[in-house]
């Protein structure tokens, strides 16, 4: 079945649904992101902090999947902007690859976030990624390196799950065409809400399911992480229902339940 996805800037299709690997390493991350792949999954989500580059790359090197296929995400760690390029070339020889598909600043630095965002644009301009981005930045830090640069972030990575649901959030990234890429869809979220029940019995699925449909369904990103075979394609199976308007629209007002 075909992945939906997100048209990024430099050309690429960032499929909506992706494979998360924070806190999963050594051999437990090769073989998660081997059970990702054989799942369906095109897009791996890690970062230099995760310590787990290497065996993300010794993965899809082993899986047989083109390179091509499969959307690749890393980010720095802002304690290393003095050092971007270099920390990107070690993240490119640990992944075994040439370019990744997005780079991006983990979190803003609490300092000169347009000084590392050029360097960020000269590490897309020398073909070392396609596309970049950010993690964790308000709408307010995101207009500051567009009217520093001319640039505006093609992604921005933040927490996100129903209870977090906010309408304007969501249409502040819209207007300004960065793809809004959501973490942790299951930590903030009580899968036994009698709302995800009742919506995943209407469609013989499990509220984690509904949970991962509804980012789609909002053209949202989504990078559920597990290191179970067994949830891991559970999590991937959720291309062959939608919800319907009203359902989406009950999942969204869990948001507003818990502010």
């Amino acid at each position: 079945m075909t992945q939906p996805t997100a048209a990024l800037p430099g050309g690429g299709a960032m499929p909506l649904l992706g494979f998360g690997t924070w806190q999963i390493t050594g051999s437990a991350c090769t073989d998660a992101v081997r059970a990702a792949l054989d799942a369906g999954y095109r897009h791996l989500d890690t970062a230099t902090m995760y310590r787990n580059e290497a065996e993300v790359g010794r993965a899809l090197a082993d899986s047989g999947v083109d390179r091509d296929e499969v959307f690749l995400t890393t980010k720095l760690p802002p304690d290393r902007a003095g050092a971007a390029g270099p920390t990107l070339d070690a993240s490119l020889a640990a992944l075994g690859v040439d370019a990744v598909d997005l780079w991006l600043v983990h979190w803003p630095t609490g300092g000169d976030d347009v000084a590392l965002w050029r360097d960020f644009l000269a590490a897309r301009d020398a073909g070392k990624v396609r596309d970049v981005g950010v993690s964790n930045f308000s709408l307010a830090q995101l207009d500051e390196l567009t009217d520093a640069t001319g640039v505006t972030p093609a992604v921005n990575q933040v927490r996100w799950a129903p209870a977090l649901f906010d309408a304007d959030l969501l249409e502040g990234h819209r207007k300004r065409g960065v793809v809004l890429e959501g973490y942790s869809p299951f930590k903030s979220t009580d899968l036994a809400d009698p709302v995800l029940a009742e919506v995943a019995d209407a469609h013989g699925v499990t509220p984690a399911q509904v949970v991962l449909r509804w980012h789609l369904d909002h053209g949202v990103v989504v990078i559920p992480k597990s290191a179970t075979p067994e949830r891991i394609t559970a999590n991937a199976d959720v291309l062959g229902f939608s919800l319907t308007d009203d359902e989406r629209a009950r999942v969204d007002a869990l948001g507003r339940m818990g502010s």
